[in-house]
């Protein structure tokens, strides 16, 4: 990762470029015949989640990151506990223009810090087939393959429609 980008927390004025963000990759990924499902799912999302960052990540007792650059934000992610011993990555994005420039491998490794900073002993995380890139990246960073499934239903953490999840841990 460049030494201009830096990782800090979510700030108030950081909501419309994580906003934006989450909305133009979700409907980048969004195969043609599942555009209304995404849609659907961005929503939710929004409503659920991203559209209340600070309330949301802090009733879960996690955190929520953003990474900038000269061109503004360039990644986030959040973390919230799946365990007394374990956290979640959650919407680790970067935007399309700044990839491979290794920011998702510095935002991962920032993670990955946290938790051990926060006494946690894994790191748990998912991610689609559609999105080869960030698999090739999770099995490169060491994270162990724990189950495949095809996810039916909807929530703010999954699409459904038939969709296959991988999902992974490390420990640390």
């Amino acid at each position: 990762m460049d030494a201009s980008v830096a990782i800090r927390p979510f700030a108030a004025e950081d909501a419309a470029a994580v906003r934006d963000l989450f909305i133009r990759v979700n409907r980048q990924l969004a195969p043609p015949h599942l555009s209304e499902a995404f849609e659907a799912y961005i929503e939710r999302s929004l409503h659920e989640e991203i559209g209340r960052i600070t309330a949301y990540y802090g009733e879960k007792r996690g955190g929520f990151w953003v990474a900038t650059g000269e061109a503004g934000l360039l990644g986030m992610f959040g973390l919230e506990p799946s365990g007394p011993a374990a956290m979640e990555l959650r919407r680790m994005y970067v935007d399309p223009a700044a990839r491979r420039h290794g920011i998702a491998r510095g935002m991962l490794a920032f993670a990955e810090e946290e938790c051990r900073r926060r006494g946690k002993a894994s790191l748990d995380l998912s991610t689609s087939e559609l999105q080869g890139d960030a698999l090739a990246l999770y099995r490169g960073a060491g994270y162990q393959l724990l189950r495949e499934e095809v996810a039916v239903s909807a929530s703010n953490k999954t699409l459904g429609g038939g969709i296959r999840r991988y999902y992974f841990i490390k420990p640390l």
